[in-house]
């Protein structure tokens, strides 16, 4: 840097040149030192990255999915009650809404006493067996007895000590007597066919009381709801008071235990993907600083425009390629998700490790199902003990088995 001076004379002087603080090279050799370590770390970096690195296959077109289990009336009834709402945690079997029960209540109960009549109706039969089973023996006594008489008559009347009258009044009553035991026997055989080949419990009149009883302990029981599994209650649009209909939705419940993701990866990174390779996934509900873990289940069939309502048609003169995406359902850890469960719907970042490709590329199995719908216990021990009481109340001491 020069400056100038004036002089008494006023003329200018040239003043001496001053030079910036510090040496020169030291300076230079930091930028050059602090360049070349900018330049190693890059080097390092894309060294690791491109030679060193996991063979895997990333994408951030990546969603949480998982089941739905929709809660829906069977029968027509009234809400009375509701006991669980959205956002809420249910157990399986918890309750979670009640219809109107007045009318089932009665429908059993009908049902009931249809059954007990029914087991009366069915030991009178057992009883009339018994009774024509008498009126036989007592039929072919009188035929014999009718009998015997026509025979003594008969020989009376040789000898002239009885009138041919009486021998023939003899003869109508062994006539009348063998009338009386074929009635008999064919009134036998027409209450034995009433109940044969079956005992109370198996006869088909008693059959048809039991199976309107369970019936209607099964609509009975559908007037109360219950949680089919763990989960998040979701969607509950009834109100109480409202009245339903047969297969009207009430509500859902989310089991966040079997959520999965469904990873839409490019068809250009499908090469390597196999089923069971292991796949970690961040969410950006939780950040990047927490992990979870999971394994390919499977690849889907097809992309999501062969399934749309309106499949794409490319025979056209202006086709332009345009990369196509494959749902891969990723399976999670259900331990994890206890700690922290994720929201059907929520996007994640989704890393396949493709290094294993001894897995096939498709799965070669439908897997078990995650969870099940417990049966319809309408029709359960408790109705079956009170099936048993009704017979045995009714069908009394004498009753067949």
């Amino acid at each position: 840097m020069t400056t100038t001076t004036y002089s008494d004379t006023n003329t200018l002087v040239p003043a001496k040149t001053l030079s910036p603080k510090g040496p020169p090279k030291v300076r230079k050799l930091a930028l050059m030192g602090l360049a070349g370590a900018v330049a190693i770390g890059l080097g390092g970096w894309t060294l690791k990255a491109t030679v060193f690195a996991q063979p895997s296959e990333t994408t951030d077109d990546a969603y949480v999915a998982g089941d739905v289990v929709a809660i829906t009336s069977r029968e027509a009834g009234t809400i009375t009650a509701l006991h669980a709402d959205n956002t809420e945690s249910v157990k399986r079997g918890q309750p979670l809404l009640d219809l109107d029960a007045s009318t089932a209540d009665a429908n059993l109960a009908a049902a009931e006493a249809e059954l007990g009549r029914s087991v009366r109706e069915v030991r009178s039969r057992f009883a009339r067996v018994d009774e024509t089973e008498a009126e036989i023996v007592k039929a072919t006594a009188d035929l014999a007895r009718a009998e015997s008489d026509l025979a003594r008559r008969k020989g009376a009347a040789a000898q002239g000590a009885v009138s041919g009258e009486e021998v023939d009044h003899a003869a109508e009553t062994v006539r009348t007597a063998g009338a009386a035991l074929a009635l008999a026997r064919s009134q036998h055989a027409e209450a034995e066919a009433a109940v044969q080949g079956a005992g109370m419990e198996t006869n088909p009149d008693v059959q048809a009381a039991m199976t309107a009883v369970r019936r209607a302990a099964i609509v009975q029981n559908h007037m109360h709801l219950t949680a089919p599994e763990d989960g998040v209650v979701a969607e509950r649009v009834v109100q109480l008071g409202q009245q339903v209909a047969p297969g009207a939705p009430l509500m859902a419940v989310v089991p966040l235990r079997h959520v999965w993701i469904d990873a839409n990866f490019r068809e250009t990174q499908l090469a390597d993907l196999r089923v069971g390779q292991p796949a970690t996934i961040t969410s950006d509900a939780y950040g990047a600083h927490t992990v979870f873990h999971g394994k390919v289940l499977g690849l889907g069939a097809g992309s999501g425009n062969a399934f749309a309502l309106l499949p794409p048609q490319n025979a056209s003169g202006n086709w332009i390629k345009i990369v196509q995406r494959l749902p891969v359902r990723i399976g999670l850890d259900p331990n994890e998700l206890d700690r922290r469960p994720l929201r059907i719907g929520l996007s994640v970042t989704v890393e396949v490790d493709t290094r294993d490709h001894s897995g096939p590329p498709v799965a070669r199995a439908a897997p078990a199902a995650p969870f099940e719908s417990e049966a319809d216990q309408g029709a359960g021990p408790q109705v079956e003990a009170q099936i048993a009481k009704i017979i045995a109340e009714n069908r009394g001491s004498e009753g067949r088995s």
